[in-house]
């Protein structure tokens, strides 16, 4: 492959990247701020080829991984991931994540912060399920764990609860249905969503003593799992 370069022209898609050729022949693409370094008739050994190739890899790797950290954060197995499922190289990965961690763009802590937050908001969870989850996302435990460790898994409950229970009755009155079976679909819900027998017991206490199950017709008179 190596020889002398013999035109650097815009690529007609993409202005951003040129077309090299060597000895008249189309050779490789390239970043167009690392073609401007080129020249014509300049001469390139073989391994100036291949650390152009390297270095416009890293390129496209982090193009690739911006892109994919604009709609939300993301820790680095996904960012990882992700680069892997588009073929780049794992040196070009390495590299790509260092940057990133560098600029701040990657941080396992700030992001497993961030995911926690947003459940707590939008979709509280318990403790297993944030765990479970932050885990698929590859945070490491150390991380997770610190993060967990003053959790209230009862005021979390609580509002997931509220939740579901007003979006029950704007869809049909399940009230109705009675409170044994009202309590079992609730508890089914909050069990999906990662909290315990005893979180969820406190959580339908609390919701009787506040008055927001009067309501609902025939007694519960199962006993707690």
């Amino acid at each position: 492959m190596a020889g002398r370069i013999t035109a650097i022209l815009a690529q007609e898609r993409d202005p951003q990247r040129a077309n090299v050729f060597v000895d008249g022949q189309f050779a490789f693409g390239l970043q167009m701020i690392e073609a401007a370094r080129l020249s014509k008739g300049q001469f390139l050994r073989d391994e100036d080829i291949a650390h152009l190739l390297d270095v416009d890899q890293q390129e496209r790797a982090h193009e690739q991984a911006l892109r994919f950290l604009s709609y939300r954060p993301r820790s680095q197995a996904e960012v990882t991931r992700h680069l892997q499922r588009h073929g780049f190289s794992e040196p070009a990965i390495q590299a790509v994540s260092e940057r990133l961690s560098q600029a701040g763009l990657l941080d396992d802590e700030a992001f497993a912060r961030y995911w926690v937050s947003n459940r707590d908001q939008f979709r509280p969870r318990g403790q297993s399920a944030l765990r479970h989850e932050l885990r698929q996302k590859g945070v490491a435990d150390g991380i997770v764990d610190a993060l967990l460790a003053d959790s209230d898994e009862s005021e979390k409950a609580y509002r997931a609860a509220l939740e579901r229970l007003a979006r029950w009755r704007r869809a049909y009155n399940a009230f109705q249905a009675g409170a044994a079976t009202l309590r079992r679909k609730l508890t089914d819900h909050l069990l999906r969503r990662g909290f315990g027998y005893q979180v969820i017991q406190q959580t339908w206490e609390r919701l009787r003593a506040e008055g927001l199950l009067d309501n609902v017709e025939g007694e519960d008179t199962k006993p707690w799992e």
